[in-house]
């Protein structure tokens, strides 16, 4: 049996935190109430109608009310929460059931990375353990939160796995009860490999450590459709997997993210968010988008995203100077080595053909040559046909010119 006991995992007084509450937590408003608890304007948003008309007549062709702007939105989610169940509800890992009462969404997967930190690290004391390489902002709000790095690097490429004994040992040592979080990305960022299951469960089991594991699903619907552990909260205490509609569902701009924990987590980080964490807005698009019709969209266009990102993986070996693909396949990303005229692959190299692309072509990759494990690589986001198309043509070029050639 793991050692998770939230009681003594979490910072005392998030425990004894009561959330903020609203006069309408206890009277739900059934649309015929008069409204005069929350200090709102009555008289409606500051909106001329022809942009109230603009914003409901969306893209996605969702028929979407914004016409409730003068109120303070919905704290708690539930209709979105339950869309959210319904997606991961795969039953694929287990016949257990997510439910509302699993689910904390806020502002992106950045807003629950820093209220899990603020949940259970106390400043100054506590530590976080990362898997380089990964994803940036764990140390950045780390650092916000005054809390301190454990870095134990992931296996070599291209498997990026977990180096499972070395996170066991590093869990088992003499200061392991002030490391109170785990955070693992999956599909890797910048690697594109996802991480196994049973690596992740074997952490989740550990004897003596009292933490929580943070699995971070930022791209997990790029891989197979079953790739995706959110429903094994239901079976680990100490699992919080965190999503976002900012990736597969190409919903960015309106920073919606969602952690999937047991609902005794799930309970702490709803009490300490702000109230209205989630803007109308911002539900109404997020609803749409995971509703039926928006999964039917999403998927015509990840099918769309796998034909190029196969594209790539079959053109890019062919262009002179580009070494292994370094990572995995799934993501909308690939991790590619540049070359240099040795045929070694060189950082140089690569930071000249990603500041020359973006400079004099405009076409905008990533350097990701300092990270660990990544020396010489670029990472390359698949776009759309005429992108793709437009990259190939500017990186062949580009690194003839940078090699020399």
């Amino acid at each position: 049996m793991p050692a998770f006991n939230l009681a003594t995992c979490a910072r005392p007084n998030i425990l004894a935190l009561q959330p903020y509450r609203c006069a309408r937590d206890d009277y739900k408003d059934d649309g015929t109430n008069v409204l005069l608890d929350a200090n709102e304007n009555a008289f409606g948003p500051s909106l001329a109608p022809s942009a109230l008309t603009a914003a409901s007549s969306s893209s996605s062709g969702a028929d979407i009310d914004f016409l409730g702007l003068h109120r303070y939105p919905d704290p708690h989610q539930d209709d979105l929460k339950r869309l959210l169940c319904t997606l991961r509800n795969t039953h694929a890992h287990t016949p257990k059931t997510l439910t509302p009462a699993h689910l904390f969404v806020g502002v992106g997967s950045d807003e629950a990375i820093d209220a899990l930190l603020r949940c259970f690290c106390v400043p100054g004391r506590d530590r976080i353990l990362v898997c380089p390489p990964t994803y940036g902002m764990y140390a950045v709000s780390a650092q916000v939160n005054d809390v301190a790095l454990l870095r134990v690097p992931l296996l070599p490429a291209p498997s990026f796995a977990l180096d499972l004994p070395a996170v066991t040992a590093a869990l088992s040592g003499p200061d392991a009860e002030t490391i109170k979080l785990a955070y693992f990305c999956s599909p890797g960022n910048p690697t594109g490999s996802l991480l196994a299951r049973a690596d992740v469960e074997a952490v989740l089991a550990h004897p003596t450590w009292n933490g929580v594991v943070v699995l971070d699903e930022a791209y997990v619907d790029f891989a197979d459709d079953s790739a995706s552990l959110a429903e094994l909260v239901t079976e680990h205490p100490n699992l919080v997997v965190m999503q976002t509609l900012s990736k597969a569902f190409g919903m960015a701009g309106i920073r919606l993210g969602a952690a999937f924990a047991a609902p005794e987590v799930a309970r702490l980080l709803n009490s300490l968010k702000a109230p209205y964490n989630v803007s109308s807005p911002t539900s109404a698009l997020a609803r749409a988008a995971v509703g039926e019709e928006g999964l039917a969209v999403m998927r015509a266009n990840r099918a769309r995203i796998v034909e190029q990102r196969d594209r790539l993986v079959r053109e890019l070996p062919a262009i002179p100077g580009v070494g292994r693909l370094r990572g995995g396949t799934d993501s909308n990303f690939l991790l590619y080595e540049m070359l240099d005229a040795a045929g070694r692959p060189d950082n140089d190299v690569a930071y000249k053909v990603y500041s020359v692309l973006a400079e004099n072509r405009g076409v905008v990759v990533r350097f990701r040559g300092k990270e660990h494990g990544c020396l010489g690589c670029l990472r390359i986001t698949v776009g759309t046909e005429e992108e793709v198309t437009r990259f190939l043509a500017s990186l062949k070029e580009v690194l003839a010119q940078v090699r020399g050639q």
